[in-house]
């Protein structure tokens, strides 16, 4: 079943697949885009990418894309506090990439931590463990942010 779509590479085909959706050509140029731009693109940065080479994807495709790799663990979505959605690729296992975010409340700078200490990992492991057991919960993941001023602003 995999061999009949002919868009994307066969891993992306796959998982559309396998989620029941078709790799249409748009989506597969939206989610292209998001592997070239840097940082956290919100839609209107996406769409921007996308109409540079494919000027017929329209931004309600975009959006409508992004939700759906949202649904589909392909993308992570954010909301950074600037009034927009933010996303991010997901890649390979949850774990290679695990960061937590650094966000700029005054220049909105949005900086990647995944440098963690062991003692950061230790709270981490201790805080997930006492959460897990006080209210029989089993956690999965988690999304960590910390909001103040970068090196330039403060």
């Amino acid at each position: 079943m995999h061999g009949r779509c002919r868009k994307g590479p066969p891993w992306l085909c796959g998982k559309f697949m396998d989620s029941g959706y078709r790799i249409t050509k748009p989506r597969e140029v939206i989610f292209e885009a998001l592997g070239r731009i840097s940082g956290h693109p919100s839609a209107e940065e996406v769409h921007f990418e996308v109409h540079k080479h494919h000027p017929d994807v329209g931004l309600t495709s975009v959006y409508r894309t992004l939700e759906l790799l949202v649904e589909m663990n392909l993308i992570q979505k954010f909301d950074f506090g600037d009034g927009r959605a933010r996303y991010e690729l997901l890649s390979g296992s949850k774990n290679d990439n695990h960061h937590h975010h650094l966000v700029c409340t005054n220049c909105k700078r949005i900086i990647n931590y995944d440098d963690f200490i062991d003692d950061e990992l230790e709270l981490l492991k201790k805080t997930e463990k006492g959460l897990s057991e006080k209210f029989n919960f089993k956690i999965t993941d988690h999304l960590i942010q910390f909001y103040g001023l970068c090196d330039k602003c403060k």
